[in-house]
């Protein structure tokens, strides 16, 4: 059942409000029809922010600065795993992608397979970066690598500067160097760093140096194998709500998750539509429908039942990285209003 938030009226009338809320994400199309109003979540009213993923987590960490929040998998599960956490999640996905692509080596490194990486110099923008605390986490466990055998730096992706956002307790025996004055795609371009682990292409890669290349230039094979063999599809970012609302006002989270879904269906049909798909490109919608066969009829699912073993997965890659304080399960993240599985 819907709760309303029933107000006094200056002639002595009640009447109905909805809950103001403020919003920070980025500019997602799946986002898109909550944001324009056209679906809206029953009871509440969003007052939405667009921001860079790097200043909602920014602000959002330091200062709570709105109600809802955009937030980096790797650094939730530091701040949800604190002594009386503040947040909770919302199992609605902003941001998730295979990552086998964000290897990028410098051929002079002589790096021809992740194991080669053992002795070498590793860089990533921060140690709780959800690209790379994925990929590190196949590494330990899938590939059997000691993460203590690589030498690992922290600098900004393509400016320098760029600091943790979350406290850390690093495993016994990790050399993490940080490195304020350089970018790690300077870094790579002049062989410093051997291999950086990165969400987006660095510079030094888009701008074709002729030294740096992918790792594993046929990542796509890669990553569908491994969808196939685990049925972990990664998620990088999540929406994180302030706690006290949720203790308040617990319908809040079940009527924010079913406007979101329904939002995501939209976006997904049209891309599978190439009538009315937002993006201009050719064949984009028999892509799409392949993705969506492939992936068992949804190519993005919310939910905490449809993405069990990725919240698992993650939950267990970031406690090993001395990110999260412990081990989490979902039930521990998510308001329980969420646990039942709707049907649009």
């Amino acid at each position: 059942m819907v709760i309303f938030k029933l107000e006094q009226h200056y002639k002595g009338i009640l009447r109905v409000s909805h809950l103001n809320l403020s919003i920070a994400t980025n500019d997602y199309d799946h986002f898109r029809d909550v944001r324009i109003r056209n679906v809206n979540p029953e009871g509440i009213d969003l007052n939405w922010f667009i921001f860079t993923h790097h200043e909602c987590f920014a602000r959002f960490t330091a200062d709570r600065e709105f109600d809802i929040s955009e937030l980096s998998f790797a650094k939730f599960s530091t701040q949800i795993t604190r002594e009386n956490p503040d947040i909770i999640g919302l199992p609605i996905i902003c941001s998730r992608l295979f990552r086998f692509s964000s290897f990028y080596v410098n051929k002079n490194s002589g790096i021809k397979a992740v194991e080669d990486l053992k002795g070498k110099r590793v860089g990533s923008p921060e140690w709780a970066h959800s690209a790379a605390v994925w990929m590190r986490g196949w590494m330990q466990n899938d590939k059997g690598i000691d993460l203590t055998d690589i030498h690992w730096v922290q600098a900004g992706a393509n400016a320098p500067g760029r600091e943790e956002k979350v406290e850390l307790n690093l495993p016994d025996g990790i050399n993490l160097e940080r490195i304020k004055d350089k970018s790690l795609s300077e870094l790579l371009a002049n062989g410093e760093i051997d291999c950086a682990i990165i969400a987006r292409p660095p510079t030094c890669f888009l701008e074709n140096h002729p030294d740096i290349v992918r790792l594993f230039p046929d990542y796509i094979t890669m990553e569908e194998a491994y969808f196939k063999e685990t049925g972990i599809w990664p998620i990088m970012h999540i929406l994180a709500m302030k706690r006290s609302i949720h203790d308040e006002h617990p319908w809040v989270a079940r009527n924010l998750y079913n406007a979101f879904l329904e939002s995501k269906e939209q976006s997904v049909s049209r891309l599978l539509d190439p009538a009315i798909s937002r993006y201009p490109l050719p064949w984009l919608a028999t892509y799409a429908r392949d993705m969506r066969d492939f992936m068992n009829g949804d190519p993005f699912p919310y939910g905490i039942e449809e993405n069990r073993k990725t919240w698992e997965q993650m939950a267990l890659y970031s406690y090993q990285q001395g990110i999260a304080h412990r081990q989490f399960t979902p039930e521990e993240i998510f308001p329980s209003s969420v646990s039942t599985k709707v049907i649009i």
